[in-house]
C-alpha cells in the first residue's frame, strides 16, 4: 500500500502524537509499504521532501508548546499527487488534518482518522477559564462530526471510545493502542557511565529516586505529585529520596515555585527537555515512575516505564486499568495524602515481589508492541480500501 500520513507534529517533537506517528511511519516502511509523512516544518520556510517526510512551513504557536501550524499547500499537493497514494491517515484535526481530508476527497481515495487527543482537557489554553462549558460543548460536537465523516475511525483506547460514545458518536470505532518500540527503553549497559555521572553531579546517587517523564504541562497534574511527595518527605524524615522531573513544557516555572513554597527545592530535580533518542535512558534515573495525569488517552509513558522495568505509581484513572493492574503490574494512588503510603509500600517490597511485578508488566507491554500496532492499522487500511471500491 501507498499511505500518506498527515500530522501537525512529528519527530523531533516528543509528544504522544509525534511518537505514535513516527513509530507507525517507520514500521509501515519496514514492512514493505510506501509511507510518506506530511507535517509542519519548524526548520525552514520552504517546502521540503526528504526521507519520505514532506514538511510544510507554518506559524509557531507559542501557547501550544511551540507547535507549528501549517496550512494546505499547493506545492506539497503537487508532490503528493505524483506519489499515487492509496489511502490517507489523518493524525490531527487542524492544519495538516484539514489538508489530509481535502487531499483524500480530491483524489477520491479513503482516509482513516485517529482521534489522539481528548481536547476537553485542553480548553483552558484557549479560554483561560472563561466560557469553559461552552468551549467543551463545541469540542464535543466537533469531535463527533470528525469521527462520523471519516471512512475508518481509530481510537487509541477504550477510555477514549467511551468518551466519544458520550459525545454521540454512533459509528464503528477501531480501538488500536499506539505501538511503541520498547527496545530503546530497556537498560543499556552503555548508558551506565552517563547515569552514574549524572546522578553524582546532581546529588541523585545513593538515594531512592522517583521519576516522572513526559511533557511538563498543567493537564499532567505534576503539582499533585509534588504535593504528595512533600507530604511523604514531611512524614518520613529519613526518606533519603529525590523526585526527578524529566521533560520540557510551560508549567516548569510554576512547579519550581511550588517546590520552593513547600520547602523541597533541594529534593526536586528538573532535568528539562530531552532529545527523543535519549529519553529512554532517563527512566533509569529512578526506581519508581510516578504520574498523576488523568488526561491520557493511552498512557505511552506508562508503558515506556514498564518496558524500562520501573515500578509504576500512578494516580487512579479508569482508562489505565487495562495497562496497570494494581498490585500486579504497578500501583495506583488516589490522592496526595496516600501518595506517601504507596511509596513506602513499594520501598518495602521484596526483590522477589518486584521481579514478579516487572515480569507481569513485560507481558502487558507486549500487547502494545509496534508490531501488533502496525498489523492492526494495516487491517483498517485494507477495510477502508475495500469499502471505497
Amino acid at each position: 500500500m501507498r499511505i500518506a500520513m498527515f500530522t501537525d507534529t512529528f519527530i523531533p517533537d516528543t509528544n504522544g502524537v509525534a511518537v505514535s506517528s513516527y513509530n507507525l511511519f517507520k514500521a509501515l516502511n519496514d514492512r514493505g509499504h510506501y509511507c510518506v509523512v506530511v507535517t509542519s516544518n519548524p526548520f525552514s520556510k520552504e517546502v521540503t521532501f526528504e526521507d519520505n517526510v514532506l514538511r510544510i512551513p507554518g506559524i509557531e504557536m507559542k501557547q501550544l508548546y511551540g507547535y507549528n501550524f501549517a496550512a494546505p499547500n499547493r506545492k506539497a499537493q503537487k508532490i503528493l499527487r505524483k506519489l499515487k497514494i492509496d489511502v490517507v491517515h489523518v493524525q490531527s484535526e487542524a492544519g495538516m488534518g484539514i489538508f489530509g481530508k481535502s487531499f483524500a476527497r480530491k483524489q477520491k481515495i479513503p482516509y482513516v482518522y485517529t482521534y489522539h487527543t481528548m481536547y476537553e482537557d485542553y480548553t483552558y489554553y484557549a479560554t483561560k477559564g472563561r466560557m469553559e462549558t461552552f468551549a467543551k460543548t463545541i469540542i464535543r460536537r466537533f469531535s463527533r462530526w470528525q469521527a462520523e465523516i471519516a471512512d475508518e475511525f481509530i481510537s487509541p483506547s477504550e477510555k477514549t471510545k467511551v468518551s466519544l460514545r458520550e459525545y454521540g458518536v454512533q459509528r464503528y470505532v477501531n480501538v488500536i493502542p499506539t505501538g511503541v518500540d520498547f527496545s530503546k527503553f530497556k537498560y543499556n549497559p552503555a548508558d551506565k557511565d552517563f547515569l552514574d555521572n549524572y546522578k553524582k553531579e546532581y546529588g541523585l546517587d545513593n538515594t531512592f529516586n522517583l521519576v516522572y517523564v513526559g511533557r511538563v504541562a498543567k493537564e499532567k497534574s505534576i503539582d499533585v505529585v509534588i504535593r504528595g511527595y512533600a507530604l511523604y518527605v514531611k512524614d518520613n524524615p529519613e526518606h533519603n529520596s529525590r523526585l526527578i522531573i524529566v521533560g520540557g513544557g510551560p508549567a516548569i516555572p510554576e512547579l519550581e515555585e511550588l517546590a520552593d513554597q513547600l520547602h523541597i527545592t533541594s529534593l526536586v530535580h528538573f532535568v528539562g527537555k530531552v532529545l527523543p533518542n535519549d529519553i529512554g535512558k532517563y527512566y533509569h534515573l529512578g526506581e519508581v515512575f510516578v504520574s498523576a495525569s488523568i488526561s491520557e488517552t493511552q498512557g505511552l509513558t506508562f508503558m515506556e516505564a514498564m518496558a524500562a522495568e520501573r515500578i509504576l505509581l500512578c494516580r487512579f484513572d479508569e482508562g489505565l486499568v487495562g495497562v496497570i493492574k494494581d498490585g500486579e503490574s504497578g500501583y495506583f494512588f488516589r490522592s496526595e495524602e496516600d501518595f506517601g503510603a504507596m511509596v513506602n509500600k513499594i520501598r518495602s517490597l521484596s526483590k522477589k515481589k518486584i521481579r514478579e511485578i516487572l515480569d507481569t508488566a513485560n507481558v502487558i507491554v507486549d500487547y502494545y508492541s509496534n508490531e501488533r500496532f502496525v498489523e492492526r492499522c494495516e487491517h483498517v487500511y485494507l477495510r477502508a480500501l475495500r469499502n471505497s471500491w
